[in-house]
């Protein structure tokens, strides 16, 4: 142990002979060592602090080898054989000396070395003193002082964590939050486990370290004899302090987590409102016990977390109703198009945090007309709250209907106009309008304060089309000008429309003209395919951010060369009926075989079983299984399966817990492609095979 210093004392040359009353009065023992004949004497208070008799001490030094211990007899010697060496001129040090009841003892000696005029070290004179009281008090403010820190650290990751909790709109926000390095596990926790009480049982949203889940537990019971269930029911917190209690009060649970060495562990309530939401549990691996400072921390902190995670929970049920509206007003399935490949998207902004705003009025619509005719809507109504997604609604069943009804581009826009400016409301709407007829490419394209389409070439080049517009929707009605001139334009085979709101196209910062060459030069350099070319789109968009959602129609013109549908079956899939599912599975094994795919039969069955088993058992109501082979270049079998379920389908990695999700790994390598199209309020997930041509 490093000396801390006992100051010297002043001294006369002839002491100890005739000792300072300083020693006596400090309970100080005093020696003089002879370096030449190697004796040391010691007065009576040095005897008492080495506890010999002065019967059992005959002034060498090695008569106290059994009152120092080996160990502190060796760094005693190094520590004066240093001193005796450099020509240092005093030495201090600690050392703990072995009482005669076999108890061990902090002494602190101080030594004196005299010199001959040569510098030979001839004499140490010094002192010993018990040293036990003193290092105690040090060591208690140095574990005071430690215990100081400890708190200010842990009170200031309580501090971090509540504002980043401020932040958090999601509970997955909330379990990012705690497990960031900013979370709970810098209180010391090894990880943590957390759970929702949803309809009298309580599901686990997060656990701890990955491959820890323990079976059974994703759902339990109230009532369970498990930590969480335990500090739910009783509203109190539960700390568990060693691995022994552990297992004496959880022996269900206990077995599955031995590996992960548990030591303790706090298991907190979630409360607000005197209503119980959930718990959560911190797992210890390296400590045993939990002082008082340490449970109030932890009770505060799980205060914080279930102020955050009701937040969140609001967030979450309104931002469903507010996406559920929205999904309601788009439409719900988009029609095959004979001649042409469509691909529609829509993204919804984040506005500040408010979920009203994460919502708003902009929308797609393709309507079957008769003659083979189709028509292709894109609109945007003014504001982005609730009232805007129900305006758009209403807007695009008027748009819908003046179409079916045989009206030309200019009338269908106009009485649309009149409608709104009729439905006593404040907003305003544009919208572009585009009848095609496929058979010869010809486009009627009216619009109505709206941003200008886009045209794809099959070189690949992409142009503006510039298309004579009228007033928003509403505002033309109000001020008289119901005109909207018609566009005439030529879609030639393998082109591309691109009908688009301006949330894909205005950037902060920018113009609009400088976001619509932008546009243009990302469509030219994107894939060929319309439903990629989609995906690439909206994924820069969300990239980029921004305040305004985004919709998105692309009609592609196929070409002579082009796929084009060939046969064709189809089966609905209620959830609970064993035997449409089986009729379902029995529909693609005969059609892989009739078809001439058999080469790829085993691919095409697993794929289609995972998808419809996903559409089953993810979404409330049937699944829609279509079989069909599209011919051209190349032969191909596509496989869709559509659900009412807006959710898009998400791809877990290996590492992630549970196996949820991994079935779109075993998709997209089965598949040469695959895809995910909206349908209104629902979805398709498709899949293709290239396939040989026996024909």
């Amino acid at each position: 142990m490093a000396d801390r210093g006992a100051s010297a004392l002043s001294l006369p040359d002839d002491w100890p002979a005739h000792p300072d009353p300083i020693l006596a009065l400090n309970r100080m023992g005093s020696f003089d060592w002879d370096l030449d004949t190697g004796l040391m004497h010691m007065d009576a208070q040095a005897h008492d602090i080495f506890d010999v008799r002065p019967d059992e001490y005959d002034d060498h030094p090695e008569t106290l080898a059994k009152r120092v211990p080996p160990g502190e007899a060796r760094r005693l010697d190094t520590a004066v054989s240093q001193a005796l060496k450099d020509g240092s001129e005093n030495y201090g040090a600690y050392f703990r000396i072995r009482r005669r009841d076999g108890s061990l003892r902090w002494t602190h000696t101080q030594g004196y070395i005299r010199r001959d005029h040569t510098g030979r070290p001839r004499r140490i004179i010094g002192i010993v003193r018990d040293a036990t009281r003193e290092l105690a008090e040090s060591d208690a403010r140095s574990d005071e002082a430690a215990q100081d820190e400890a708190r200010r650290q842990q009170t200031s990751v309580v501090e971090l964590t509540t504002a980043a909790l401020a932040h958090a709109r999601t509970v997955q926000d909330v379990i990012d939050v705690l497990k960031d390095t900013h979370g709970l596990t810098h209180l010391g926790a090894t990880s943590l486990v957390m759970g929702l009480v949803e309809a009298g049982r309580i599901r686990l949203v997060a656990e701890g370290p990955s491959d820890s889940f323990v079976p059974g537990t994703r759902i339990t019971r109230i009532d369970e004899p498990y930590p969480m269930s335990e500090a739910v029911r009783t509203l109190s917190p539960c700390f568990i302090e060693s691995p022994e209690e552990f297992a004496e009060r959880y022996p269900i649970l206990w077995p599955h987590i031995t590996g992960l060495n548990i030591t303790s562990a706090a298991y907190l309530p979630l409360i607000v409102q005197a209503r119980p939401i959930g718990a959560i549990g911190l797992l210890y691996s390296d400590r045993r016990g939990f002082t008082p400072e340490e449970r109030n921390i932890l009770v505060a902190l799980g205060s914080s977390i279930a102020q955050s995670l009701q937040r969140a929970m609001f967030y979450e049920q309104e931002m469903d109703l507010a996406q559920g509206l929205q999904q309601a007003m788009l439409p719900r399935t988009i029609p095959s198009v004979p001649g042409a490949d469509v691909a529609v998207r829509y993204r919804a902004a984040t506005i500040g945090g408010s979920v009203g705003r994460d919502i708003g009025g902009d929308w797609y619509d393709l309507i079957p007309l008769p003659g083979g005719r189709v028509g292709a809507v894109i609109g945007d109504v003014q504001g982005h709250d609730t009232h805007a997604a129900a305006v758009m609604g209403q807007l695009r069943i008027v748009l819908r209907a003046y179409a079916a009804e045989g009206h030309t581009p200019a009338t269908v826009m106009a009485r649309a106009s009149v409608f709104l400016h009729e439905l006593d409301t404040d907003r305003s709407a544009t919208c572009l309008y585009a009848e095609a007829d496929l058979s010869t490419g010809v486009l009627q394209m009216v619009r109505a304060g709206h941003i200008d389409p886009l045209v794809r070439h099959t070189d690949g080049s992409c142009r503006r089309v510039t298309v004579p517009g009228g007033l928003p929707l509403g505002l033309s009605a109000e001020f008289g000008r119901l005109d909207y001139p018609v566009s005439t334009v030529e879609l030639d085979p393998g082109e591309t429309l691109l009908l688009c709101t301006d949330g894909l196209v205005e950037q902060p910062g920018a113009d609009l003209d400088d976001g619509m060459r932008t546009l243009t030069a990302l469509v030219a350099t994107g894939p060929d395919d319309v439903r990629d070319l989609a995906d690439r789109l909206i994924d820069v968009a969300a990239e980029r951010g921004g305040d305004d959602d985004v919709a998105l129609l692309l009609l592609r013109r196929r070409g002579p060369d082009s796929p084009r549908s060939g046969r064709r079956l189809q089966r609905h899939v209620a959830p609970g009926d064993p035997a449409a599912l089986v009729d379902a599975r029995h529909m693609i094994r005969t059609a892989v075989g009739v078809w001439g795919a058999r080469e790829r039969a085993d691919d095409i069955e697993l794929v289609a079983d995972e998808l419809i088993t996903n559409a089953l058992m993810h979404t409330e109501g049937s699944a829609i299984v279509t079989l069909r082979v599209l011919t051209g270049s190349e032969r191909r079998l596509r496989v869709e399966v559509e659900d009412s379920s807006s959710a898009l389908p998400r791809r877990r990695e290996a590492g992630e817990s549970g196996v949820s999700g991994r079935g779109l790994l075993l998709v997209e390598l089965l598949t040469d492609v695959w895809g995910v199209e909206a349908r209104g309020g629902g979805k398709a997930v498709w899949c293709e095979f290239v396939v040989p041509d026996h024909e």
